[in-house]
């Protein structure tokens, strides 16, 4: 029997894991056990290491490392240091880390420095900011890699990875998006006391690189869905450097009856909302993923997400409070959006689980080589 650990920091990350942890836990072979960190043990973001003990998987740790707006050198080595000391009493046969957090970063690192395979789930993809850099260099010290496309693949391959050990599953989450277990939207209005039929979702996350600016960007948004008139379902961003300069903005919702602020949503719960929206706005990853794969227009703000992807319905606009409100207009007005699969098309947890349960997978080297490209 093997043992995997799969690392989660955050809701979004858990949401991308949940399908491959469900196949991993139904498979006999499999012995699975998850680690919960970061901004899941913070009560301000809504404690949702209960979210991931209330989903029914065995074998849960939790683990604090006081991430709250601590730097990330920091958070680095905190979740270095209790990781290590988790993989040594469990011994796993392999760690799954996902996407671009640092804690994925410890993760990689406590495995590949004691010995562990570690695999990284979607990776070779870009972005703006300083998670492009913590993604790449997650890849650079994972064994395995589990892409979304043949593009992520070939950045992979570009960076000297082996084509050997880079998988094309897609994006896991999408697995989830058309589930038939989903809520329906009236369960999920009724459950977070949503009043409104029509609303946008709105996510807006620090951007380190240009945290200097994070209190003008969080203001000049505020003002343009303000004066949107419409209404908004708001979600709390992330735990980096910066977000409580986007909190203090977000008091300007308070008592407004056309928002309702959550620290966090269930991942089920808000992939309803987000598909049945008439738009999101921010500078989620959802916005440029989940979004088009409903048909749903969304204005994505600023460099967060550069070159991550194009799709028809993404209407990219600056940080100026006149350029969020032209931008809304514009995906108001969109008529037709691109729903062709860019990452998978939902069968992620078979085919996660179809390569770990060949013995050629677990026979992947610990040493790495470099791949140089033929000129």
């Amino acid at each position: 029997m093997k043992r995997i650990v799969f690392l989660t920091g955050t809701r979004a990350d858990f949401g991308k894991l949940k399908s491959l942890i469900q196949a991993a836990e139904s498979n006999k072979n499999i012995d699975s056990h998850i680690f919960v960190t970061g901004m899941h043990m913070h009560r301000k973001y809504g404690l949702t290491a209960i979210e991931v003990e209330k989903s029914g998987f065995k074998n849960i740790y939790k683990y604090y490392n006081s991430t709250h707006e601590s730097t990330m050198d920091l958070t680095l080595a905190k979740t270095i240091e209790g990781l290590s000391n988790f993989i040594r009493e469990e011994k796993p046969n392999l760690i799954v880390v996902h996407g671009d957090r640092v804690e994925a970063l410890a993760g990689a690192i406590a495995g590949a420095l004691n010995n562990i395979l570690v695999a990284h789930i979607e990776g070779g993809e870009v972005s703006g900011t300083i998670d492009e850099l913590i993604r790449h260099s997650v890849s650079k010290m994972s064994h395995i890699h589990f892409v979304s496309n043949d593009k992520a693949k070939q950045r992979l391959i570009q960076m000297g990875e082996m084509a050997e050990t880079i998988f094309t599953i897609g994006s896991p989450d999408i697995d989830v998006m058309f589930s038939n277990n989903l809520p329906s939207i009236d369960e999920v209005k009724s459950y977070y006391n949503i009043p409104f039929n029509e609303y946008g979702v709105l996510m807006f996350h620090p951007i380190t690189t240009e945290v200097q600016f994070i209190e003008q960007y969080a203001r000049q948004l505020v003002n343009a869905v303000l004066n949107s008139k419409l209404n908004y379902v708001v979600v709390y961003p992330n735990n980096d450097l910066g977000s409580d300069s986007i909190l203090k903005a977000y008091e300007s919702f308070k008592n407004n009856p056309r928002f309702k602020i959550f620290p966090s949503i269930r991942f089920e719960y808000f992939l309803v909302l987000l598909k049945k929206a008439r738009f999101m706005i921010g500078n989620s990853s959802a916005g440029i993923r989940e979004a088009p794969y409903y048909g749903l227009p969304s204005v994505n703000i600023g460099t967060r997400q550069n070159n991550r992807a194009l799709n028809s319905g993404i209407v990219n606009c600056g940080y100026e409070q006149v350029d969020i409100e032209q931008a809304i207009n514009s995906a108001l007005k969109l008529n037709h959006i691109d729903t062709s699969a860019q990452f998978g098309v939902g069968n992620s947890a078979q085919l996660f689980v179809e390569t770990i349960s060949k013995e050629s997978f677990w026979n992947i080297s610990k040493q790495k080589l470099f791949k140089d490209l033929t000129v």
